[in-house]
């Protein structure tokens, strides 16, 4: 089965007593399906960057001086710095065509559960299907069944709802949220001074405004307004451009590729308006020119700003790093919302943890911009995604994996989700990117906290036949849920909102339903009584 995913590698932790097994690879899936793979590139390197920077955000050593064009600069190390890591390599690129198969996805899988693993961090993603027809979601189920703890991605598709990719009750599903760094970078123009952020080591000349330009207005003559906007390859007429600011629309095509756009038609520098989706989140790009990026709200004063004036003139700042900000962590505008599309009994994602602006180590083998003839390599860079938010996670369930070795995978889910923070730093509900509160389809049950989850108290454990009678309760049949494993389901099936999962979600409440959950000590003996706060319009009683 083919699927485009949004990852190239998969990372997978050990506890430091275990052997430390390397790297491996897994194509054949690939192969069989696009066509044979060079002799170099048929191994484990990593040359797009995306799993060295997942695997050092899981495991990576202590580094000090870590910094990304300077910015930023201070000691780096990954969730779990003494973890013994192995990386397994599963999707490919081969001219115009990328991905992962789900029969080296499901190799990858097999091998570290043989290689004896306790913890695997998954940063892929793809179109969700039934249980049964989903690789990451088989794979991670025989893991589950040897004690192995799966950390995955919630996806990157946000934030239009029902867009959530790895579902499945026993993987540990995460969101990405902001964290309190930022790297500013302002755009100066008529009365206004727009705070935006960028990592561009190139500066404009002090004290002298440029000319400032709509990409829409600087449009080549057979492109597209849209394309314009969006400042795609071709798009742009190099006389309109030339010795300009260039204001372009986020959306379609990479980001840093819009500066490179402008670079190629002599720009001198490039204001990156988010669209309405992405509201006011911002990202730091290491930017090939001058550039910042700025929230939609923002956009819309630099927009009429240039509709009323005449000879539009702006300049942008030199970034420098910030710390502390004000409020975090929010919700990322790209993370993937609930609600779950195959089970909508089960809240995804479980947790949000740090995805966006994230500093980690990174392949020489490209350029950070991702440019394939820019020149500069770096060995770090900052990265955003889910993909960046599952290693912070699944670091964390390696300590605790050490620290508790008889709590099983769902144990360890539940003492993150139990114990996380629902409040930002200014100790007021956690936001969206619209700065409005937001909810648990997209945040689950909030953003970790990694202290708490050390002593949770009490937690809501599974095990492998309660995954069972889960799907016997969706009505799967015997010869599917064979591919999990040989199983006759009981006559007797609970409901789907009484399997035993640290939150609880009940979908189209029209009467009255009784909701049961088993709860386990893992503490010091002692009295728990419970408190419930009800959702709006919604009677709950115990």
């Amino acid at each position: 089965m083919f699927r485009y995913l949004c990852s190239s590698l998969s990372i997978f932790l050990h506890r430091e007593h275990r052997k430390l097994i390397g790297a491996r690879y897994f194509f054949k899936g690939f192969e069989a399906a696009v066509g044979t793979l060079s002799s170099d590139l048929r191994n484990p390197r990593d040359i797009t960057g995306h799993g060295t920077h997942t695997l050092s955000t899981a495991g990576g050593s202590p580094v000090p001086g870590a910094n990304v064009r300077g910015f930023g600069n201070g000691t780096a190390k990954g969730g779990s710095p003494r973890a013994r890591v192995a990386a397994y390599k599963a999707c490919w690129t081969l001219k115009n065509d990328d991905g992962c198969f789900d029969a080296d996805i499901l190799a990858a899988f097999d091998a570290a559960i043989h290689d004896g693993v306790d913890v695997l961090s998954v940063s892929l993603g793809g179109d969700q299907n039934s249980y049964f027809e989903t690789g990451i979601g088989i794979g991670a189920f025989h893991a589950i069944t040897k004690g192995i703890s799966v950390v995955a991605s919630a996806g990157n598709s946000g934030p239009k709802a029902g867009t959530l990719e790895n579902v499945a009750p026993w993987l540990l599903t995460v969101g990405a949220s902001t964290i309190d760094r930022q790297f500013p970078a302002f755009v100066i123009f008529g009365e206004h001074k727009l705070q935006g952020e960028s990592l561009s080591n190139a500066s404009l000349p002090r004290n002298k405004m440029l000319p400032l330009i709509r990409s829409r207005d600087a449009a080549a003559a057979n492109a597209s307004d849209e394309d314009a906007n969006l400042c795609t390859m071709g798009s742009l007429d190099a006389t309109k451009v030339k010795g300009k600011i260039v204001v372009c629309i986020r959306g379609k095509n990479p980001r840093i590729e819009k500066g490179e756009v402008v670079k190629l038609v002599g720009g001198k520098g490039m204001v990156l308006v988010n669209d309405l989706s992405s509201s006011d989140e911002i990202i730091s790009d290491p930017n090939v020119l001058p550039a910042t990026h700025i929230s939609y709200s923002d956009g819309l004063k630099l927009f009429s700003y240039l509709d009323s004036t005449k000879s539009p003139e702006g300049f942008i700042s030199y970034p420098y790093t910030m710390l502390g900000t004000k409020p975090a962590p929010s919700v990322a505008s790209f993370s993937s919302r609930g609600p779950n599309t195959i089970t909508p009994e089960i809240l995804k994602p479980d947790i949000i943890g740090p995805g966006v602006n994230i500093i980690a180590a990174y392949t020489k083998a490209i350029s950070p911009t991702g440019i394939e003839f820019e020149e500069q390599r770096l060995p770090f860079n900052i990265e955003s995604g889910t993909s960046m938010s599952c290693p912070h996670i699944a670091g964390i369930v390696s300590l605790l994996k050490a620290l508790h070795p008889e709590w099983s995978p769902s144990a360890i889910k539940s003492a993150i989700m139990t114990t996380a923070s629902l409040l930002d730093n200014m100790a007021e509900p956690i936001k969206n990117s619209f700065m409005v509160n937001a909810s648990p389809f997209s945040y689950g049950s909030g953003h970790v906290w990694p202290s708490r989850a050390m002593d949770p108290g009490l937690v809501y454990d599974l095990d492998t036949m309660d995954y069972l009678n889960f799907l016997c309760s969706l009505g799967y049949k015997s010869s599917q849920i064979s591919t999990f494993k040989p199983y006759k389901c009981p006559s007797n099936l609970t409901s789907l909102m009484d399997l035993n999962y640290p939150s609880i979600t009940v979908p189209n409440l029209t009467e009255t339903v009784i909701v049961v959950r088993r709860l386990k000590n893992v503490g010091t003996l002692g009295t728990y009584v419970a408190h419930v706060q009800n959702p709006v319009g919604v009677i709950v009683t115990d």
